[in-house]
């Protein structure tokens, strides 16, 4: 059915939104700007429920709030949309799929609203900054018709841009494995798979029903289609099978027949062409390569040239607050991480700076939970040097000192920060602010500590 018939075709039907949110409230708002009846049900009481009030005073929408009453589904509905944060545990959709009354999630109406291409990122890892680098990509690729929008998981709800799209256009979605475990019709064209890791366990079951969830991305695809995987984890999709066409990645191996990295001449390849280099490419770290030959695999099964792909991804800094490449200075970069908000993510950053030739510069601290930051030590081996600040500013500083480091300043604010690190630092050197804590001691949040970091940066190179 193409995106026009089903646009009219729900005009005047009854339908169920399970759960608002940023989702299930662009889905009521677009049901109903297609002429449907939407009831929507929502757990949270209704004077307590703020989408929903505004549902009601702005929309003028049916709303049942405070519960879920499975006695609603007496109604004749023509299908239920679930959250996709409401598990298929929930009475409501045990009880819908017993009478057989189809429940999509928000991406499968977004796929049946919109006749655009769909490409589709998930994953464990990496799925934002994946989805952003592509949507920086394509949309600097004048070879390509139409627009290019990026949404789903990201933030923007998946209706939003597909209410808007036209044939011509791109969706790239990022996809949760709460979106696709209940996959019906949802085909995107190109589909990628970041990395599996175990998570959201207590959600899917166990790790083979997470898995079963990625995969679903595939459930629909025909051989006319393609499915980007990561050539070093295969063997975690067992015999799971796809109509899809398979295109490998991978940043260790040669894949002759997909995206890979050269280690030795640092280019980006794809099968036995140079697409570009490493230099042009600002973000650091194992997963960032990763990352990247996912994009260079789409941008090339979408037939962009590569200097229309170096040319996006050197636009590219960062998904901001998260290792985010924020300006060159005098020789020294600057990187953005604050919402490493605990010791895992700022391994992964001080890690992603790991090579001979790094030199960091290390902005560490912020509240103090009374967690230790000794398992830090064994990742600091290119940090020269350490601003600490915040609640936990001497613990940091004890860290520093147990690993010989003899340039350590301690500071009150992040913009005494970067002056400190500027001052401390050489060409050449590489000032990371990954904090491994969390921001409340001094800021209302991790964006805020954030902001603050880079604007003390715009100020310094004035």
């Amino acid at each position: 059915m193409e995106a026009s018939q089903w646009r009219e075709s729900v005009r005047n039907k009854k339908i169920l939104v399970l759960g608002l949110a940023k989702t299930g409230v662009s889905v009521v708002q677009h049901l109903q700007a297609l002429g449907a009846i939407v009831t929507v049900n929502d757990f949270k009481p209704l004077e307590e429920n703020k989408d929903a009030q505004s549902l009601i005073e702005e929309n003028n929408a049916r709303v049942v709030a405070g519960g879920h009453p499975v006695s609603l589904l007496d109604e004749d509905f023509a299908f239920m949309v679930k959250n996709p944060g409401i598990p298929y545990s929930n009475p409501m959709v045990v009880r819908a799929q017993e009478i057989a009354l189809p429940v999509y999630t928000d991406i499968e109406l977004a796929d049946k609203m919109t006749d655009a291409t769909i490409i589709g990122i998930t994953g464990s890892n990496g799925k934002t900054t994946t989805t952003s680098l592509v949507g920086e990509m394509l949309g600097k690729a004048d070879s390509l018709a139409g627009e290019s929008y990026i949404g789903g998981n990201i933030g923007i709800p998946s209706l939003d841009i597909a209410s808007k799209a036209e044939a011509d256009d791109r969706l790239i979605l990022e996809l949760s494995s709460f979106q696709l475990m209940g996959t019906d019709a949802f085909k995107p064209h190109i589909a990628a798979i970041t990395n599996i890791y175990a998570a959201h366990l207590d959600y899917h079951g166990s790790m083979d029903g997470y898995i079963s969830a990625k995969w679903q991305i595939t459930a629909n695809q025909t051989v006319d289609d393609f499915l980007i995987l990561n050539a070093d984890q295969m063997d975690v999709f067992g015999d799971r099978a796809t109509k899809a066409t398979v295109v490998p990645f991978s940043a260790t191996t040669i894949q002759p027949d997909g995206a890979w990295f050269d280690q030795d001449s640092q280019n980006f390849m794809w099968h036995d062409e140079i697409v570009f280099n490493r230099k042009d490419f600002f973000l650091p770290g194992h997963h960032n390569l990763e990352n990247m030959l996912v994009a260079v695999a789409i941008g090339k099964l979408l037939r962009i040239s590569n200097e229309e792909i170096k040319n996006g991804v050197s636009a590219f800094h960062g998904v901001k607050h998260r290792l985010q490449f924020v300006a060159e200075i005098d020789g020294r970069r600057f990187y953005n991480d604050s919402k490493a908000t605990n010791n895992d993510a700022s391994i992964t950053a001080l890690d992603s700076f790991s090579q001979k030739h790094d030199n960091v510069i290390w902005l560490a601290g912020g509240l103090d939970r009374g967690n230790e930051v000794t398992e830090l030590a064994d990742h600091m081996d290119r940090v020269k040097g350490m601003v600490v600040f915040g609640q936990a500013a001497d613990k940091f500083a004890d860290l520093g000192q147990s690993q010989g480091l003899t340039e350590i300043e301690k500071v009150e604010w992040i913009e005494e920060a970067v002056k400190a690190a500027f001052d401390m630092s050489a060409p050449g050197d590489t000032i990371l602010l990954s904090p491994a804590s969390a921001s409340w001691d001094q800021y209302p949040n991790f964006e805020v500590r954030g902001d603050r970091y880079i604007k003390a940066i715009e100020d310094l190179g004035k």
